[in-house]
């Protein structure tokens, strides 16, 4: 009877543990494609080992694209969704779109779409921010990093201000282009994103 007792209290936990287990959607650009790296050196493969160290049964898709876009995220979002269903999305564009001088209005309009579709669907939501060099005029750098700011408390979602942190402006944690990060600046990016992450979960 107690073994019998044992065996249910154990295959109880488990479906626990896999019930509460869920999915967390990567939606970015090349910082988050590993773009000049082997993808199991990138951010988003040491959060899945995170994830497993710290004892998270949850999953991780990186549906992120190298050279994408705020609007071609906002694009692909909705098939995402209804593939992964997932339980947390993380955000990560508006780089390229900053780098190819877009109207931060336009940038603002997509990423709050994604923002609401995600809710919709069921999914917390987590903006990672960036910002751009200073080449770029201090008028746009100031609306561009604005954007993220805004949606923060208009959309009441958790943001990290600058996910290149204590990365960019820094050559030797960047790949010769100076743009992208290279394997040495990975754990740091996962440094800035763990702890809003991880309440999410």
């Amino acid at each position: 009877m107690r073994v019998w007792l044992l065996s249910a209290g154990l295959a109880l936990l488990c479906m626990a543990q896999n019930a509460a287990a869920g999915t967390v959607l990567i939606v970015g650009d090349s910082i988050s494609a590993a773009f000049g790296l082997d993808t199991r050196q990138g951010w988003v493969a040491l959060l899945e080992k995170r994830l497993k160290d710290e004892g998270f049964d949850d999953k991780v898709i990186n549906a992120s694209i190298s050279g994408d876009t705020s609007a071609g995220g906002q694009a692909r979002l909705p098939a995402l969704l209804s593939a992964h269903k997932p339980s947390l999305v993380v955000l990560e564009l508006g780089g390229n779109d900053g780098l190819r001088g877009q109207l931060p209005a336009q940038l603002q309009q997509n990423l709050a779409s994604m923002i609401d579709k995600s809710r919709a669907a069921g999914a917390k939501v987590l903006l990672l921010g960036m910002q751009l060099p200073p080449n770029y005029g201090a008028r746009y750098t100031k609306a561009f990093a604005q954007v993220y700011s805004d949606l923060a408390v208009q959309k009441n979602v958790p943001l990290v201000p600058f996910f290149l942190e204590g990365v960019g402006g820094h050559p030797e944690l960047m790949q010769a282009d100076g743009i992208h990060p290279a394997q040495g600046a990975q754990g740091r990016l996962l440094e800035n994103a763990w702890p809003a992450i991880k309440p999410l979960l």
